[in-house]
């Protein structure tokens, strides 16, 4: 039984038809995906934000966020929903509640039901295209995920890749990936000064290159903003620090275009 939380916290913001909510999909067996749901009048598609490093957000019933609360996506969600999307925001599951939580589990086949089952759900609440968007290491998840489930059996209609994992000993990097699976829409969204080891923009070509299948993509690099604290963090030009605004907008533009 998918469990639903409907949160207490009350917004002003017009496009919102309902509340947040805390929702418990089943995924696999006996394990559940915890996510939590800005849902805007009309939705126009749907989008699951896959935030970077361990991915344990330890997403609380009443939609506290202990965790990775100021990661890129986390902190935008709120903007992604007033672009008009249904926006999830994806913890680890019911059994990677604990670290190295998503280390090292992002490129496996539970990694995938869960994301299934999250896609899944949100088909049966609105007949709506539905995206990853990952950023850092939240890559890793969106592009694996888009590798191994065409949308026919149950996988996304389109990937956002921020801040992408480009160049990465000691775990499979995107460009690693076997991309030529990929059938569906790939935005690659990076900033030009964006200094964390395995994310830097001069290894992005190599990722442009390596995507030869999708139907569409497109590299829109971005500049400025504010960059403090450690490059492979959020509040760096990593994280998009002072420009999420712009950058969540030229994303939403994209997704929304036919």
């Amino acid at each position: 039984m998918i469990r639903t939380f409907a949160l207490l916290l009350l917004t002003t913001s017009a496009c919102w038809a309902q509340s947040p909510q805390v929702v418990d999909i089943p995924s696999r067996p006996g394990v559940t995906q915890r996510i939590l749901v800005l849902t805007p009048d009309k939705p126009k598609a749907a989008v699951i934000l896959f935030a970077g490093g361990d991915g344990g957000l330890t997403l609380e019933a009443d939609g506290r966020i202990p965790k990775l609360s100021g990661n890129f996506l986390v902190r935008s969600r709120q903007l992604f929903a007033d672009q008009g999307l249904t926006t999830v925001v994806i913890d680890a599951p019911s059994d990677k509640q604990s670290y190295p939580f998503l280390s090292g589990y992002r490129q496996t086949n539970d990694h995938v039901a869960d994301v299934k089952a999250v896609i899944a759900w949100l088909r049966q609440q609105a007949k709506i295209p539905v995206w990853l968007i990952g950023t850092s290491r939240g890559t890793q998840s969106a592009a694996h995920v888009a590798t191994r489930l065409p949308p026919a059996d149950g996988g996304p209609d389109g990937i956002v890749l921020t801040a992408s994992v480009v160049n990465d000993p000691r775990s499979r990097a995107v460009p690693e990936m076997a991309l030529d699976r990929i059938r569906i829409p790939v935005l690659v969204a990076h900033h030009r000064q964006d200094s964390c080891r395995v994310c830097l923009y001069s290894d992005v070509p190599r990722l442009m290159e390596r995507l030869t299948t999708p139907p569409r993509k497109e590299l829109i690099t971005f500049d400025g903003g504010i960059s403090t604290g450690d490059p492979c963090e959020a509040r760096a030009y990593h994280g998009f620090n002072g420009i999420e605004s712009e950058v969540v907008q030229r994303i939403a533009t994209w997704i929304m275009t036919p």
